[in-house]
């Protein structure tokens, strides 16, 4: 594996965002040398487009359910249908799940008991989950720590401290980094990269947001997962083929692309 094999762990797409050059943004994320770009659903329909993608392009693989910003607007059946999705050619994960206390779109313990019905049926399913977690860390550690036993995942555009790191470290999960560790100002999110175990970093660009520096306020795409990897590579000070050896690695042993 040289450096030229990045994988984005984390994108959206199926957005409206790309419908004009959806082709145009993948042959780009090809010539940077992106191999692999992992289409994340946030509700039921975004689930569905990427399934859809992962079976119309070879690179994309797909995950499946529920955000905690979509939790009032979901039907009775909501749960049968994410377990439906989940079995569907090239999904590789339950996500992105969690809690999210910045915007407050449903109340606390409705976020909760979401999180935890789709913590079960990874368990249930044997796949790993993909965790969304803002201004909810305590919460979110608590569930965690209650409710995921067993499970690998993964803590998506991990932007707490080193304290907090420690807990999702203790609790078995992976850290992936998005732009805002391209950041100058970042310190914090530097200082994690620095004490995580190479075997718990993940890349990824949350597409079409987070663009990283310096393309900070435009349209992100997975093209630019490199200047993720790049940053990380610094910031550990190690090569970056040995740093992009070792995301590939750790991305392969959880969602076994």
């Amino acid at each position: 594996m040289d450096a030229t094999h990045f994988i984005d762990t984390h994108a959206h797409l199926g957005l409206a965002q790309f419908d004009a050059d959806r082709g145009a943004v993948l042959a780009r994320a090809a010539a940077a040398g992106v191999v692999r770009i992992v289409e994340i659903g946030y509700d039921l329909a975004t689930s569905r487009a990427a399934v859809a993608l992962a079976a119309q392009h070879e690179p994309i693989y797909a995950v499946v359910g529920v955000q905690p910003n979509h939790v009032a607007e979901l039907p009775d059946d909501w749960l049968d249908q994410v377990r439906a999705l989940a079995g569907q050619p090239k999904v590789v994960a339950i996500g992105e799940i969690g809690l999210d206390y910045y915007w407050n779109a449903a109340p606390a313990a409705q976020q909760e008991a979401c999180f935890r019905a789709q913590l079960d049926l990874a368990r249930e399913l044997g796949l790993p989950v993909v965790i969304h977690s803002r201004d909810a860390h305590d919460d979110t550690i608590r569930v965690l720590r209650d409710a995921a036993r067993g499970l690998t995942g993964v803590m998506h555009s991990f932007s707490g401290d080193w304290r907090y790191a420690e807990h999702c470290l203790e609790i078995g999960f992976s850290l992936s980094f998005s732009g805002p560790v391209t950041f100058p100002k970042a310190v914090d999110l530097h200082e994690v990269v620095r004490r995580t175990p190479l075997d718990r970093l993940l890349t990824e660009t949350d597409s079409p947001y987070l663009a990283p520096h310096p393309l900070r306020g435009k349209r992100n795409e997975p093209a630019n997962v490199r200047l993720i990897a790049e940053r990380l590579a610094v910031l550990r000070e190690m090569p970056l083929d040995a740093l992009v050896d070792a995301v590939w690695r750790n991305a392969k042993a959880i969602f076994g692309l």
